[in-house]
């Protein structure tokens, strides 16, 4: 991208439809409505312990609304898991959030403010109304334990109305769920596929019904085949059980077609935020464009794929104004000396408002750069589509 002019973003080749229904975008801030299930604002998670505190997670505002799957995205290091740490609570030393708000919003009573909790209140919520699903299902699970034997331990802390029949009914009701046969719960987890130990962490992440599941590359580690029949099995799930969903990848493809919403990270910090379908279609931020323009098209004229030039930064000295600027070909001046605010940049035929941070939007910009919106072609298949 370094070498092209800046004018405006070319329109990209045809590669997939995605389309997305409506719903309700993120950034926006409608202040606990029923339908709002997390909101997390002006969040900042610092690193703690060298001369200067490394910013892993700047400024950053998301609200995740009941039953919706929501994609952060971003190259390593971009803050995705950082984030997704903050919310839960699982931050360990030397992270350390230095600003902002996590509020969960349960079905009935007042909001809860999820980093004010005492540790006694926390241990209620997780797992009840918040869970994780962890990248690494090998390093999540107890190498000593069956897997079952660690499924009813969240079934005795958390439902202790619950006698010894009725846990071994619910942990073969949840095994079979994720499509694992009931007899395979004496497993010990180095006994089982990689695929199969996904599932059971995902089954432990289902075993209290909670509200809300964060899903930390939860297929990375997995080959294509296993990789598509868990996203299928998790998409399948969130349909069933209406559970929301905090989905982090560096994969954006992924997300295309699973997400409703999608967020863009880059350097601790949001780039862009809109519908995954509106993202698709018209990107705004360059690095959005590089990041789409990074995967292959299935369908449609061969085309050559142009990959981001350059590394994401070092956090510990991010250069001034946007950090994306010394990789973007369409930077100019005021993109090296101020951060670009996150602000909402409507195109007439959207039916959401999208979000991005990058100069070349509104009256600032020399250039109010518009990514012309892509043409359908129904006979690709791969991406969402409605």
């Amino acid at each position: 991208m370094s070498g092209l002019a800046r004018e405006a973003l070319p329109p990209r080749a045809a590669t997939a439809t995605a389309t997305t229904t409506a719903a309700p975008v993120p950034g926006a801030r409608p202040g606990g409505t029923p339908d709002v299930a997390l909101e997390v604002a002006h969040l900042s998670v610092d690193y703690i312990g060298g001369p200067e505190p490394l910013h892993a997670v700047d400024d950053v505002s998301l609200t995740l609304c009941r039953g919706e799957m929501l994609g952060l995205a971003g190259e390593s290091g971009s803050g995705k898991s950082t984030l997704a740490y903050a919310i839960t609570r699982l931050l360990r030393p030397p992270g350390q959030v230095t600003a902002g708000d996590v509020r969960y919003y349960p079905r009935s009573g007042a909001p809860v403010d999820v980093l004010g909790m005492s540790a006694d209140e926390l241990r209620q919520f997780r797992w009840a109304e918040l869970s994780i699903v962890f990248q690494s299902a090998m390093n999540a699970l107890n190498p000593v334990m069956p897997v079952r034997a660690q499924i009813d331990d969240v079934l005795r802390t958390h439902m202790p109305g619950l006698n010894r029949n009725d846990r071994a009914e619910r942990i073969a009701a949840l095994l079979g769920m994720v499509g694992i046969p009931a007899a395979r719960s004496r497993a010990y987890p180095h006994e089982l596929s990689g695929g199969m130990r996904q599932r059971v962490t995902i089954a432990l992440a289902l075993a209290l019904e909670p509200e809300i599941i964060v899903m930390d590359e939860p297929t990375t580690a997995l080959d294509v085949v296993i990789q598509r029949q868990i996203l299928a099995e998790i998409g399948r799930l969130r349909a069933q059980l209406g559970f929301a969903v905090i989905f982090i990848t560096h994969d954006l493809s992924l997300l295309i077609e699973m997400a409703d919403t999608i967020a863009i990270m880059y350097a601790g910090r949001l780039a862009e935020l809109a519908p995954a379908g509106e993202l698709y279609r018209a990107p705004r931020h360059p690095y959005s464009r590089g990041l789409l323009d990074s995967f292959p098209a299935l369908h449609g004229p061969q085309r050559s794929s142009e990959g981001i030039p350059g590394s994401p930064p070092d956090l510990r000295g991010l250069p001034p104004g946007c950090a994306f600027h010394p990789r973007c070909g369409w930077a100019f001046e005021r993109c090296r000396q101020l951060v670009p605010p996150l602000t909402g940049q409507p195109l007439e035929e959207d039916s959401l408002d999208h979000q991005v941070a990058c100069h070349l939007y509104g009256d600032a910009g020399p250039h109010p750069a518009t990514l012309e919106v892509r043409p359908s072609h129904s006979d690709n298949a791969g991406h969402r589509d409605g």
